[in-house]
């Protein structure tokens, strides 16, 4: 019983560390989509064309940063349609989470960081390039025009009463949408803490192709964790860079269960998890098994 409370106490411990943090950001990701609303439908959808073709560049530059806030943000952005599929992706890839302060913290070499964040920039960028040229290339061949912005969708599926006044339904929002991530990072956290690292790290050895593909599917751990380990397992000689690619590529903290949580259709949101996936592990192969490691790691 002593164990086990130490368990739930250290596991919300950590999950409050790791969720508070990010309720500013969820505050002003719904203050903008409710200022946006108020203000005028043709500011929002002029503000949507206009990013669009430098969106993923923008998104991949915000992703570099140690925030999975912005992954977050760009979760709710994208929900209600405010920001593209390409900016999106851009986003998740590129977000380093946890990964440069751990770097930082064990005095790795700057140009080793500089490489692996340019890396995940690249990725970010051309993917979230990519994934906008095929989709509007689809539009027009079906004719189809571009997705107006949802924000009284988001809403209505929220429940919340967003005529009063955007503040008090950004309000709203945020509430909702902080009671269900720190539900999740518990949850997440209890399992970190039960099974244990060591056990999970176990899953992630250094496997050619089987091993890029097993860190994909950590990285899909929608938590602060798996950015932490996987850059420990491969600065401990466990992971070879491409397997923690993968890894990296593919988690974007938080920010992937809010987009479950928000957007819809939900296939849209696994369309977009099941890419980045692939992309992942595509990426961490072709490091893997091309001199592009041992550029890398010098």
């Amino acid at each position: 019983m002593h164990e086990l409370l130490h368990l739930l106490g250290h596991a919300l411990l950590h999950t409050l560390e790791e969720a508070l943090p990010l309720i500013p950001f969820l505050f002003l990701t719904y203050l903008l989509m409710e200022y946006l609303e108020h203000r005028s439908e043709q500011l929002a959808e002029r503000w949507l064309r206009g990013s669009g073709r430098i969106g993923p560049l923008v998104g991949g530059a915000l992703g570099m940063l140690p925030q999975c806030g912005f992954s977050t943000m760009a979760s709710g952005l994208y929900a209600g349609r405010i920001i593209t599929a390409g900016t999106l992706v851009a986003v998740f890839l590129a977000t380093s989470d946890e990964m440069l302060p751990v770097l930082l913290s064990r005095a790795v070499p700057v140009p080793f960081i500089l490489k692996l964040l340019c890396t995940k920039l690249a990725v970010g960028v051309l993917c979230g390039v990519l994934v906008d040229g095929v989709t509007s290339l689809w539009r027009r061949r079906r004719e189809k025009e571009p997705p107006a912005p949802q924000i009284e969708e988001l809403c209505e599926r929220e429940h919340c009463k967003c005529g009063e006044h955007f503040l008090l339904s950004a309000l709203k929002h945020t509430a909702k949408t902080a009671a269900f991530l720190l539900l999740v990072t518990l949850l997440v956290n209890l399992a970190v803490e039960g099974v244990g690292e060591e056990r999970l790290a176990s899953l992630l050895l250094d496997r050619p192709v089987l091993g890029n593909l097993l860190a994909a599917l950590f990285g899909l751990i929608p938590n602060c964790a798996p950015s932490v380990i996987l850059t420990e397992l491969h600065l401990g000689g466990v992971l070879s860079v491409g397997a923690m690619l993968s890894g990296l590529l593919v988690n974007a903290g938080v920010g992937t269960a809010l987009l479950l949580r928000t957007n819809r259709p939900v296939k849209d949101s696994l369309r977009i998890l099941l890419l980045l996936l692939c992309v992942g592990t595509a990426v961490g192969i072709l490091i893997d098994l091309t001199p592009l490691a041992a550029f890398l790691s010098r």
